[in-house]
């Protein structure tokens, strides 16, 4: 397959060219989130601590993030537990990144979800923030994903419907819910839609703080993107639940 037909690609390979230049970016981040992770989303730092959360206090942990960028996320989860972290994205600007930032017990791949392998019963912890989405069957991906996990893992999973997956009208009826059910696969999920919505608004707000900067570095264009993104707090919370919804999925083997 060739991955300029993926969804979002080129898209990707241009944001993690940014993310390595930019200082605006990398500020905006702190302040929208908490920490600079090169976010394109939503993983501010509530969210990655509930990570922190599901991990085994024990030694020779191994991680696994699915879609892991230039690997920061993984970097600050290895720095609290020392782990050994390994991820796979289909950007290789944001593979080459993670390679020079995080050399230490550490394993970064370029690939594809639904074509790379990892052992059975390998890993501690999978994550999936917002990434799940561009598996071409979903299902078969998940039982893939559990078949990677050490018996009693946690797939941790970062999920959003009314973008890349419609929204559908609870919770029980969440695309990735119905498969863990028709699977028998135990989970904990958390709606964190209001959550969501102010996180969003606090991006569009710290946006606009760092406009200017943007413009000077020749980034507006990643500004104006911003904008677009976060748009949508520009309506009550009420109208916007009605077309988009969030949750955090833990999900147990």
């Amino acid at each position: 397959m060739d991955k300029k037909d993926l969804l979002f690609y080129q898209a990707y390979e241009d944001f993690y060219a940014m993310a390595c230049e930019s200082k605006a970016f990398e500020l905006f981040c702190k302040d929208a989130f908490g920490a600079d992770f090169s976010q394109d989303g939503f993983s501010d730092l509530h969210q990655i601590d509930m990570i922190l959360q599901n991990i085994p206090e024990k030694d020779n942990i191994h991680i696994l993030d699915i879609g892991c960028g230039n690997g920061k996320m993984l970097g600050y989860l290895q720095k609290k537990t020392g782990a050994k972290i390994y991820g796979f994205d289909y950007s290789s600007n944001a593979i080459k990144k993670a390679k020079e930032l995080f050399v230490k017990d550490s394993e970064f791949k370029e690939g594809l979800i639904g074509e790379i392998e990892y052992p059975k019963e390998k890993f501690d912890l999978i994550t999936s923030m917002d990434t799940i989405y561009f598996a071409p069957d979903m299902s078969k991906f998940v039982l893939q994903v559990m078949s990677w996990l050490k018996t009693n893992g946690i797939f941790f999973v970062g999920y959003q419907e009314g973008d890349v997956i419609p929204k559908t009208e609870n919770v029980k009826t969440a695309v990735l819910s119905q498969i863990l059910d028709n699977n028998n696969i135990k989970y904990q999920v958390y709606d964190i839609t209001k959550q969501t919505y102010d996180l969003l608004a606090k991006k569009r707000e710290v946006a606009l703080l760092y406009k200017n900067d943007f413009e000077k570095e020749g980034h507006k264009d990643w500004f104006d993107l911003l904008m677009m993104q976060t748009e949508c707090t520009t309506e009550p919370f009420d109208s916007f639940k009605k077309k988009m919804a969030r949750y955090i999925y833990v999900i147990n083997k």
